[in-house]
């Protein structure tokens, strides 16, 4: 295993932008689904909102300073699709696009990577309302957008990504109904992830046909490191059918160009895949110059039986005979198993099965119930000893064989947590919500220290 990491490796943070904006109602921007999610009663804890969130369309230029002063290598950020294009049709929004613009020449004066997210979760409700996802028009209406997006960035954002964590946007907003928009209707979730796949591959396309040569254009998934609880016939079936569900549902029109059969076959009760027409496959297959991985914690499976029965409802169409189980081990404040193994272990998978595509670790982290010392501190050792766990992951799979070109921390800053509200601080810098003062956590000099050092650092005692 190698000691330190290869020169050029990059060290970033990410965010998405209606978890930290705000300004939800300034410069033409429109609702998205978050923002009628949000005003749903008990959808959101608290009732919480991204109206004001961190406040970083207002405080973008402090934001950048601070990550330059973290040593930041890039900043992997998304852009709104209601600010920039407010109906998700038509001519895009100049104000929208200048706050963009400006946050960009931001981060290349402060000698930042931008990378950019065209895609993360906030669908201009005006194509909700026309149908959302499970729609097929909105994957040409994604086109559409990138395209606006690349004329107006293209000669200053080179590394692109098309959608974040598809399988969220489906599973969790169309299937269980806990994340935006809050439909709960299986056939429409599978109906999504393909409409997603191929807005993809549509986005992909307009993306390679307007940016300028050298462009490096991605997606970004959260593939699940999916184990079966025992070697029985019947878990290790459970396993199959959530990595088809997970993982293989968007890498196989992806990267191969086919759905898996298996997948066809589990959710045949539900729908007959109609909604894949001829040629949407090849168009999903676009090839890709990296692929974004975002890992949390891993999922451990089992064959449903009386006394493991599965949860409902499931973000899983098609698998109610399978059980999910918490793993051993320490937990994050949302309850997450802390094993670094998952990472390596998908790192690894993807070098073998789409041998010579670069991977970036595009989000990887974890929650803690952080407070303010009496000094003003924020002491937080527990994230560190998770992002060294990672970071030695990181190594492992680099030494492995691996093509990892770089990692960034989820996330930035504490933010809106989605359903959460902001019970949840995944930040490397706290930020107090009652006047949005951002303080550098432990975390964050400790991280800073490793880019500069660019290797793994002891975490450190007392």
């Amino acid at each position: 295993m190698p000691t330190s990491f290869p020169p050029g490796f990059v060290w970033g943070a990410a965010t998405a932008a209606y978890q930290v904006e705000g300004a939800v109602h300034e410069d033409g921007r429109t609702p998205s689904i978050w923002d009628t999610f949000c005003r749903t009663p008990g959808k959101v804890l608290n009732g919480d909102t991204g109206d004001t969130a961190t406040d970083h369309y207002h405080r973008r230029a402090e934001d950048v300073r601070l990550m330059s002063e973290l040593g930041l290598g890039a900043y992997r950020f998304s852009v709104s699709w209601p600010r920039v294009q407010p109906t998700g049709k038509g001519a895009a929004s100049r104000s929208g696009l200048d706050f963009y613009r400006r946050l960009v020449d931001d981060l290349l004066a402060h000698g930042i990577k931008p990378v950019l997210t065209l895609y993360h979760w906030d669908l201009p409700q005006e194509l909700e309302t026309a149908g959302g996802w499970p729609a097929r028009d909105t994957a040409h209406r994604f086109a559409d957008y990138a395209e606006l997006v690349a004329r107006a960035l293209g000669d200053r954002v080179d590394s692109w990504a098309t959608l974040n964590e598809p399988w969220c946007s489906a599973f969790l907003g169309y299937a269980a109904g806990i994340h935006a928009p809050g439909r709960t209707d299986d056939a429409a979730a599978l109906r999504a992830a393909h409409h997603l796949n191929l807005a993809h591959g549509l986005g992909a396309r307009a993306l390679r046909a307007t940016l300028p040569r050298g462009a490096r254009i991605a997606v970004v998934l959260n593939p699940n490191a999916v184990r079966a609880r025992t070697t029985s016939p019947g878990d290790l079936d459970a396993q199959r059918r959530i990595d088809a569900l997970s993982t293989r549902i968007f890498t196989g029109p992806m990267l191969r160009g086919a759905y898996p059969a298996d997948l066809i076959a589990d959710t045949a009760g539900i729908t007959d895949w109609s909604f894949v027409h001829d040629g949407d496959t090849s168009v999903i297959k676009h090839p890709l110059d990296w692929l974004g991985i975002n890992y949390y914690a891993p999922s451990v499976v089992s064959a449903t039986t009386d006394n493991h029965p599965s949860p409902a409802p499931s973000p899983y169409p098609g698998a109610q005979s399978v059980t999910f189980h918490q793993p051993p081990g320490p937990r994050t404040a949302m309850d997450w198993t802390v094993d670094p193994t998952g990472l390596h272990d998908l790192l690894m998978r993807f070098t073998h099965e789409a041998p010579g595509l670069p991977l970036a670790v595009s989000e990887n982290g974890a929650a803690y119930d952080d407070t303010v010392d009496a000094r003003g501190a924020v002491r937080d050792p527990d994230r560190i000893a998770y992002l060294h766990g990672h970071f030695d992951a990181v190594l492992r799979a680099l030494g492995d064989g691996a093509d990892v070109w770089g990692y960034f921390v989820w996330s930035l800053m504490d933010n809106f947590e989605w359903a959460y509200g902001y019970s949840k601080r995944f930040g490397i810098v706290y930020v107090d919500y009652s006047t949005l003062a951002r303080t550098p956590k432990a975390s964050a000099g400790w991280y800073r220290d490793v880019i500069r050092a660019g290797r793994v650092l002891p975490v450190p005692t007392g």
